[in-house]
């Protein structure tokens, strides 16, 4: 079985735009992506800074696997529904090539391409099409992750199987309870209050957020967000 702390080695995030390509503004897909990274920092601050590199893919490294997987949906929820992310998480140790410019490289790094490129494989499978999300875990300093996949064996596979039916959950929400699945991210923002914003009544928020599957993302996220 794998062990989720992995020697408390860091966990990687690398993330890219879905779709940029087709993008019919890239400038502003590239602004609204910068200023969701940043806000996402601020409310989540990463051990590196969560930044964007080359075009429209961004990275950042996190003491913990519930940091990185809070800060990532943090960002897809500050881009949707106008756009999305996939991200992957990688978690295995690091070194540091250059203090200066922030390059850093290693199995944790492999992993998280490794993560990413097994969600993007996914994604164009009709099941699991909405899946935006996963974790690959680089055992042993010499594991280069050779091939892209997400972990399928012991502890960190059950972390997958969970972002696959949250992701699902997020896929499928229209515009109006996303702004309140974000809203509710905030545990000092209340319903009434969103309710307000949303112009209409408490008990709609109330029925959205059981019917909708809004409570079910939220209690999922607290438990992934405490993960070692």
């Amino acid at each position: 079985m794998v062990d989720l702390k992995t020697d408390a080695s860091p966990c990687v995030v690398i993330g890219d735009l879905v779709g940029s390509r087709e993008a019919r503004d890239r400038r502003t897909l590239q602004a609204t992506l910068e200023a969701a990274l940043a806000a996402t920092e601020r409310e989540r601050p990463s051990l590196s800074g969560l930044r964007t590199t080359v075009g429209d893919e961004f990275q950042g490294t996190y003491a913990t696997l519930g940091e990185a997987l809070d800060a990532a949906l943090r960002v897809r929820l500050r881009l949707l529904p106008g756009a999305d992310v996939r991200v992957g998480v990688g978690r295995g140790p690091v070194s540091v090539i250059d203090a200066d410019r922030g390059i850093e490289d290693g199995p944790g790094w492999w992993a998280a391409r490794a993560a990413v490129e097994g969600v993007e494989a996914a994604a164009e499978r009709a099941p699991t099409r909405l899946l935006r999300t996963g974790v690959r875990t680089a055992t042993e300093a010499g594991d280069r992750v050779r091939e892209p996949g997400l972990d399928e064996h012991g502890a960190a596979a059950a972390v997958n199987a969970a972002l696959l039916c949250r992701d699902h959950l997020v896929g499928s929400l229209s515009g109006r309870s996303l702004r309140l699945l974000r809203g509710l991210m905030d545990p000092e923002t209340t319903q009434a209050a969103l309710a307000e914003r949303e112009g209409i009544s408490a008990s709609a928020v109330s029925q959205r957020v059981r019917a909708d599957g809004i409570g079910v993302v939220l209690a999922a996220h607290a438990l992934l967000r405490e993960l070692p």
